[in-house]
């Protein structure tokens, strides 16, 4: 009991500390930007310094793909487009913005669990799909236009991304006999592939920088996306969907706080208030029965 005790303990403290980096990557990301390395490029660099550190994880990669390949497909997919669109949102978007449109996730673990899980949705669920439904209305709402529609390139990154977290999320949870460094690796070299496609169909190549800012992108994936994906695969392996979801949630104060103290991004109130149902449903959804494995 004490060790279990010991074991969620510290993925409570791992999924705290890669929510409040994710949280604040934002601006070194856009540091970069300004010295000339596009959303994509930094994304390539990093997730290629990340996975060189976990190569040695690989050596379990050959039985993953023989006994699990559909959840190992599924990772990279999921994780891929999770990674690269959470970072060009952030560049693109207002941070407070993207973060509350990201955390979207109880509806989709929601209705993931419906379509794909042995869930029923049943009358707490039902009022979790109401509550963030009603959250990403307030958000999306363009009252000059009249319409729900993602409003931006940004909107579209975020909510889409917040998809595929999610169900990046449940299937880490059900491929437990995967190791975990090997799910993280698998993480990074989806991201690889994808940035690395993205750049080449663009056929604009890298661009003409100083060594000196591609060595700063090395370091955030060295320092950065190294810790946080470990400590968010080692979490969400250890506790439930819905309770890593909610405790991930502390991405948002750490984005709102860093946004306004360095970039005083404005919130409209209706961003508030549609942020303050998300955030609920996300409380609500922690409440609901543990979802069962892919």
């Amino acid at each position: 009991m004490a060790s279990n005790s010991q074991n969620n303990a510290l993925a409570v403290f791992a999924l705290l500390v890669s929510a409040t980096l994710w949280g604040v990557i934002w601006y070194p990301l856009r540091l970069l930007e300004g010295q000339g390395l596009d959303g994509l490029t930094t994304s390539l660099v990093m997730y290629v310094a990340a996975a060189i550190v976990g190569l040695p994880w690989l050596k379990g990669m050959g039985q993953a793909w023989r006994d699990y390949p559909r959840q190992v497909l599924l990772l990279i997919l999921f994780s891929a487009w999770a990674n690269i669109a959470f970072i060009l949102a952030v560049l693109e978007g207002h941070v407070v913005r993207v973060l509350l449109l990201f955390y979207l996730s109880p509806l989709w673990a929601v209705i993931l669990g419906r379509l794909f899980l042995c869930e029923r949705i049943g009358v707490s669920g039902a009022v979790t799909l109401v509550l963030a439904m009603l959250g990403a209305g307030f958000m999306l709402w363009q009252p000059e236009a009249g319409t729900l529609w993602p409003a931006s390139p940004a909107d579209w990154y975020a909510v889409t991304a917040g998809m595929a977290f999610a169900a990046m999320n449940v299937t880490v949870r059900g491929a437990q006999a995967i190791p975990a460094g090997c799910k993280a690796s698998l993480t990074w070299w989806g991201a690889i592939l994808l940035a690395g496609g993205w750049i080449w169909l663009g056929g604009e190549g890298l661009p003409a920088v100083g060594g000196e800012v591609y060595l700063q992108a090395v370091l955030l994936g060295l320092a950065g996306i190294v810790i946080m994906t470990v400590a968010v695969q080692y979490g969400v392996t250890h506790l439930s969907v819905q309770r890593s979801a909610v405790i991930l949630l502390f991405e948002l104060v750490a984005g709102a706080i860093s946004a306004f103290l360095l970039a005083e991004e404005p919130v409209l109130s209706r961003e508030w208030l549609g942020g303050g149902l998300i955030v609920l449903a996300g409380y609500m959804a922690a409440r609901r029965p543990e979802v069962c494995e892919i």
